[in-house]
């Protein structure tokens, strides 16, 4: 049972852990320049992701044995689609976008994974959903340029980019409902960045990327202590120790709750993105993001009253 101290507590680990989520662009904007490609990227942060999960995956291998096939390859989808194909999108999306409009953009992904639980677990959608998740995708169009005036139908590959990826990680995220119901948090999780770098690693090698001057390439070597301590604080602070964190705080708060603490991520991003490395939004912009963020955690308030199971995580590094 929830202590009322832990209950005040519960929401600020949320935030907490949301808002170290939203660092990680302070880090993953400079290693694209010093990493060309981001597969690349998304490998080395996994080795790291690993090093740090394999102390709490390996007391928990127990649990493998009264795991189903059926769990398993729904860590395996996980794994491959939320921490490494996910990754690489989000890599990409900052790479060619305005990484504030990718850093909201992503708010998307609870409409998403919602809607993906609804077809594939059945779940119970609340009569608020339709509401809040329609206001939630028009704020979305107007934030990308799409229902702007003079619009036209396109958008921008960064944009296109971050589209995708919150389409993976709200898939990855429903998957990982499906693990979570046989697989304790530490092991699901440690084993998602384990597939996710199995993932990674075949990606490069299928690439023909596994030589010297791509896997660290010469803008890493001359910023070799950076590089490390940017790979670290990617895959470390903003990545591992937010989601322990975050769903250490979920544990002990209401959803309805949570969707407003979680804004803390969205925040964090902004203010890096637009603070530190002059992203700005348009003034219409600006108003939509508030849209989407508000209309999201209304999404996540009225999906409360159908009492929905817990969640794995939805990304190798919180977002």
């Amino acid at each position: 049972m929830t202590s009322a101290r832990e209950a005040k507590i519960g929401p600020w680990l949320v935030a907490l852990g949301a808002a170290l989520w939203g660092t990680e662009s302070a880090w993953r904007i400079p290693l694209n320049d010093l990493f060309p490609n981001a597969d690349v990227l998304v490998f080395w942060e996994h080795v790291i992701l690993v090093v740090l999960a394999l102390p709490l995956v390996l007391p928990r291998l127990h649990e493998l044995r009264t795991t189903s096939a059926r769990t398993i390859g729904w860590l395996i989808f996980s794994g491959v689609a939320g921490s490494a194909v996910g990754a690489v999108l989000f890599t990409l999306a900052l790479k060619h976008g305005n990484p504030t409009v990718v850093n909201v953009v992503l708010n998307i992904q609870p409409v998403l994974s919602t809607t993906a639980a609804y077809f594939l677990f059945r779940d119970r959608l609340a009569p608020g959903f339709f509401l809040w998740a329609g206001i939630a995708v028009v704020a979305g169009m107007v934030l990308v340029g799409l229902l702007a005036p003079g619009f036209d139908f396109t958008v921008d590959a960064g944009t296109a980019f971050a589209l995708i990826c919150a389409l993976f990680w709200g898939l990855s995220t429903v998957a990982g409902r499906g693990v979570m119901l046989e697989m304790s948090l530490p092991l699901a999780a440690g084993l998602r960045v384990m597939i996710g770098l199995v993932s990674m690693t075949i990606i490069l090698g299928a690439r023909g990327l596994f030589h010297g001057d791509t896997l660290w390439p010469a803008a890493a070597s001359a910023n070799t202590t950076k590089t490390i301590l940017f790979l670290v604080l990617l895959a470390g602070l903003s990545g591992w120790v937010p989601l322990l964190i975050y769903f250490q705080g979920l544990k002990l708060t209401r959803a309805s709750t949570a969707g407003y603490f979680e804004m803390m991520q969205t925040l964090a991003a902004g203010i890096i993105t637009w603070g530190f490395f002059h992203a700005a939004l348009g003034p219409l912009q600006v108003v939509a993001a508030i849209v989407l963020v508000i209309a999201v955690a209304l999404v996540q308030r009225a999906q409360e009253q159908t009492a929905l199971p817990p969640v794995a995580p939805t990304r190798a590094s919180p977002g």
